[in-house]
């Protein structure tokens, strides 16, 4: 049996049901998390929660409940659903009113719902590298937002699907932004290259941490805008998600990056991933 976070109470998941005039479901009118679990733990869970808020802040929705509160009750849904390796979805709305584009007034209670997706490593994508195409970024100006509107990116990544690809990098005018559903990183002459994080992109958790790790390590790394030709000639090519981890980019519209294969940088930067996720969640099943 499956089992779901609802505004606070655990239920069985067949039982998680959305108001037909949530503002979510009618507007699009929330912001989400996606939470990584290995070993039943959660991962950069703090982090998470805390880009979590501040989306929710962002647009104007205070959350039901503390960071701490959070963290138990997802720690609680886990341990009932027995998720060991996987994701945690959670996301915030505004409320069930009735429809309109203002935002509706009194104390209207947001809803909150969290879900556990079982989800195993990408480990070929992980060791032979994806393909990818480029596309023209058509996004809102406040991406650093976690919106529930997502409509471009989809529409970006179905046309990278329908092309075989894994992902669509998304370039405004010359300058690379991100990845339909990633950050983008580049590397040039040895060092690691990603955009700043601003308003045009997510700031991403697992960007974070892949350049905290170059600081420790001693890989030159630079968060800087980067160009559609830079991407073209960079020596290595990589992404990273919370569910893609560190995956090597080997193609970009049927042109390869490192003769096709995984860069050294990356992957060194993938084996020092795997020492940040087995120090806070333990030794990693290969």
């Amino acid at each position: 049996m499956e089992y779901a976070l609802v505004n606070g109470e655990i239920i069985e998941r067949s039982e998680a049901k959305v108001d037909v005039e949530d503002r979510g479901y009618q507007f699009g009118d929330g912001v989400y998390e996606v939470i990584r679990v290995y070993n039943g733990k959660m991962f950069t869970a703090a982090e998470h929660l805390t880009r979590f808020a501040k989306s929710a802040e962002s647009i104007g929705i205070s959350l039901p409940y503390t960071p701490q509160q959070l963290t138990e009750m997802i720690e609680e849904l886990l341990s009932k659903n027995n998720l060991e390796t996987g994701n945690i979805y959670m996301q915030v709305t505004r409320g069930v009113a009735p429809r309109n584009h203002v935002f509706p007034a009194g104390n209207v209670p947001p809803t909150l719902i969290a879900y556990a997706i079982r989800a195993v490593r990408p480990l070929d994508n992980l060791k032979t590298g994806v393909k990818t195409i480029l596309t023209e970024d058509i996004r809102w100006l406040r991406c650093d937002i976690k919106s529930l509107n997502l409509l471009a990116n989809l529409m970006a990544k179905q046309k990278a699907s329908e092309q075989g690809c894994f992902e669509a990098i998304q370039h405004r005018g010359q300058d690379v932004t991100e990845g339909s559903s990633s950050n983008i990183f580049i590397v040039k002459d040895g060092t690691v290259i990603t955009h700043e994080s601003n308003n045009l992109i997510l700031k991403g958790i697992t960007k974070d941490v892949i350049l905290d790790l170059c600081g420790k390590n001693n890989i030159p790394v630079i968060e800087r805008t980067f160009t559609v030709v830079e991407l073209a000639e960079a020596e290595e090519v990589f992404l990273s998600s919370t569910t893609a981890e560190v995956t090597p980019i080997i193609e970009i519209n049927g042109n390869k990056v490192n003769e096709g294969a995984p860069g050294p940088i990356t992957k060194k930067l993938q084996k020092l991933f795997e020492k940040e996720i087995e120090k806070q969640c333990g030794i990693l099943v290969r």
